[in-house]
């Protein structure tokens, strides 16, 4: 479990599994961005599904299931968007990718690890609280563009022999 109260990061368990007992905290932290605006503050990740699945809650009430597959095919690194929107590439075949090590940078976000080794993208508290509310959008994007490029979500077979 990665504890955000207060900005202060708990490095020990770093996330909760799935099934791990639930501390219900209230969270009353916010950040501010240099700007009069408040920003959501996590109170909670929680690994799911095996990895599979990321929950993120927020001092705002809500909670976003985000699927590993489209962190994965978004991610915020260089490798995935390029130093320019013209850079940034499609990447297929991560149907069944999982998170396997959640890292905390700073008391403002994580590096996530997947399954692949692909390890690079940094995940602010804002990207995940944009991303939940935009899910719906981004798996459509994701979709559309994977069907327009002829590529597929499943991972390339592997052959035998």
């Amino acid at each position: 479990m990665l504890d955000l109260r207060n900005g202060e990061a708990d490095y020990s368990g770093v996330v909760r599994r799935e099934g791990a007992p639930s501390r219900n905290r209230a969270s009353t932290r916010t950040m501010s961005l240099g700007s009069t605006e408040q920003r959501p503050w996590p109170t909670e990740l929680r690994l799911r599904k095996a990895g599979h699945e990321l929950l993120v809650s927020f001092d705002t009430g809500e909670s976003f299931e985000l699927p590993a597959e489209l962190l994965r095919v978004r991610s915020p690194s260089a490798e995935v968007q390029g130093h320019s929107p013209s850079e940034r590439i499609t990447v297929p075949g991560k149907r069944d990718v999982a998170i396997i090590e959640v890292h905390p940078v700073g008391n403002y976000a994580v590096r996530l690890v997947f399954d692949d080794l692909h390890g690079s993208g940094i995940f602010t508290w804002e990207y995940f609280h944009d991303f939940g509310r935009n899910l719906d959008r981004y798996w459509r994007e994701y979709l559309d563009e994977l069907a327009e490029k002829g590529l597929s979500r499943d991972p390339p077979s592997r052959r035998t022999g």
